[in-house]
């Protein structure tokens, strides 16, 4: 059970309505009109193929083990918003089995000495730093043309997906058969975001939505009597946190890399390369003290790149002083969504700083 592969492959498209998306793609060239075309397709076959949960509970054509899963997500549902405040809404209430493993395939681009993603605007919520399409092929094609411009490009397969509240996001295929404690984890995560989202700050929301999702699931384990599997979960997590600080220690020393005036780019490119072996090494380490579990060998067994990195920062860089924004307000939730949305309303840069001051604190 590993929550860093999961969380880090989400994604969430704003459709504030699918007229206004066409008639600002119709206003923004050709490129925009067929990446608004894609996502508006998308969206119509999700609501296409909807089903309500309880009709497919109550069919007896209904796999038994789907059955099961949706009983869960019903219980994860009505526990997100009867402790944890969050607006389910109609949201979680259908299901949708698209037929394939993931909803939309997201474009993450860096350049090549930066750990600055790039960012794309997006109507209703501005900028983010990463690019959904419900196709793999059209994502990989946008990347090339990133790749033939030098830029580090990273290509990922999202088993999630949200509208921020704007349609009733139904459960899918891609995660409903997650274990319970993925499966409740994705869904707070989620229902997060429709509690806050702040347009334009990828980092605040991620990391706000991922805090929420931690807390709940170690909510719903405890409400649950279900000690020894929370347990196990919490060994799970020790590694994700390993992990994590491996990431986040690699991305900084290539920020000293990238900001070292006295090296040539080529001399900065060498340095990369070493440090991304460097953590390659580490994570050896770090596999032989877990008894040689191999959590993370499908993300180490591919090449690593700024744009990959970015992944993992952005989900996790600002956690821990939104954790610490939960613990000074007592643990009551209600009370850290009005500071976090308080933090929300600060100009970006303010914002940014009282949150490693919370972190460091």
């Amino acid at each position: 059970m590993a929550l860093i592969p999961k969380s880090v492959r989400r994604a969430r498209f704003w459709l504030a309505g699918l007229c206004g998306l066409l008639m600002i793609a119709g206003l923004s060239g050709c490129e925009s009109i067929a990446f608004y075309r894609q996502a508006v397709a998308g969206e119509w076959q999700m609501l296409a193929k909807q089903q309500p949960i309880q009709t497919l509970i109550d069919n007896p054509a209904t796999p038994a083990p789907l059955k099961v899963k949706l009983e869960v997500a019903l219980k994860i549902r009505e526990f997100a918003a009867r402790e944890l405040k969050l607006p389910v809404d109609g949201s979680y209430l259908k299901y949708a089995d698209l037929h394939r493993p993931f909803v939309v395939w997201n474009v993450n681009v860096a350049p090549a000495l930066s750990s600055e993603p790039k960012t794309w605007w997006f109507p209703v919520a501005g900028r983010a730093s990463y690019r959904g399409y419900f196709s793999e092929a059209a994502a990989r094609d946008y990347a090339r043309l990133w790749e033939v411009k030098g830029w580090d490009v990273y290509v990922d397969g999202v088993e999630t997906y949200s509208t921020l509240g704007w349609f009733h996001d139904p459960l899918l295929n891609t995660f409903i058969h997650e274990p319970n404690g993925d499966l409740a984890l994705t869904l707070f995560h989620e229902l997060g975001h429709q509690r806050l989202y702040v347009p334009g700050d990828t980092d605040f929301n991620e990391a706000f939505a991922t805090a929420v999702s931690l807390e709940g699931v170690r909510r719903w384990f405890a409400a649950t009597d279900q000690s020894q599997v929370y347990r196990r979960y919490e060994e799970a997590l020790v590694q994700d946190d390993q992990f994590v600080n491996l990431v986040l220690a690699a991305r900084k020393q290539l920020e000293a890399v990238y900001h070292d005036a006295s090296l040539s780019d080529a001399a900065k490119l060498e340095a990369k390369g070493r440090v991304i072996e460097g953590m390659r090494r580490d994570y050896a380490r770090l596999k032989a003290q877990w008894g040689g579990q191999g959590t993370y060998d499908g993300w180490f067994s591919h090449p690593i790149n700024n744009a990959k990195l970015n992944t993992v920062s952005a989900y996790y860089d600002l956690v821990p002083a939104f954790q610490a924004l939960l613990r000074a307000n007592g643990n009551d939730m209600e009370k850290f969504y009005e500071a976090a949305a308080a933090l929300g309303k600060l100009p970006p840069a303010k914002r940014l700083d009282a949150l490693r001051a919370l972190a460091h604190g």
